[in-house]
């Protein structure tokens, strides 16, 4: 079972502002979904929320909330990053999605990192954590118009 983090990041790591992705780059969007679909993905309750179109299709949505209370449409609630891995436990390829906490939470646990890395700043209030390239190793790069898609997979 692979644990994949996939984001898109500004060269200072923001990845959202006021509960909105800060650009529009149409094939992010794609490579999101080819990247996702037929897989788990994992997100927090904040980034279901901001979900256009809910649950994402395709896909096994799991939200992870502390709050008990909810219980949205075709999603599986769970309470912990723990527990909801383990409920994924025999799939080939997990998802972490976002936002901010559940990439800190799941860091620990990825064995790669999908990153769309934009090459500019922008103004956020979200961002991805650091890691460190000690422990991180580029291992494809595909650059483009202002932005490069590249793999991260954790060194043993």
């Amino acid at each position: 079972m692979e644990i994949i983090m996939i984001a898109a990041k500004a060269k200072n790591n923001v990845i959202g502002k006021a509960g909105k992705i800060p650009w529009h780059i149409s094939e992010d969007f794609k490579h999101f979904k080819e990247k996702t679909m037929g897989y788990p993905v994992i997100m927090g309750m904040t980034t279901f929320e901001s979900l256009p179109v809910k649950p994402l299709s395709g896909r096994t949505n799991i939200v992870l909330t502390k709050n008990p209370e909810y219980h949205p449409e075709n999603v599986v609630v769970k309470y912990s990053m723990k527990d909801a891995l383990d409920y994924c436990n025999g799939a080939e390829k997990i998802f972490l999605i976002g936002g901010a906490s559940i990439y800190k939470q799941g860091m620990e646990f990825a064995d790669t990192l999908e990153l769309t890395e934009i090459d500019r700043e922008y103004e956020g209030d979200t961002y991805f954590p650091e890691f460190s390239m000690s422990e991180w190793e580029l291992v494809n790069s595909d650059p483009r118009d202002g932005y490069s898609f590249n793999t991260y997979k954790r060194k043993n």
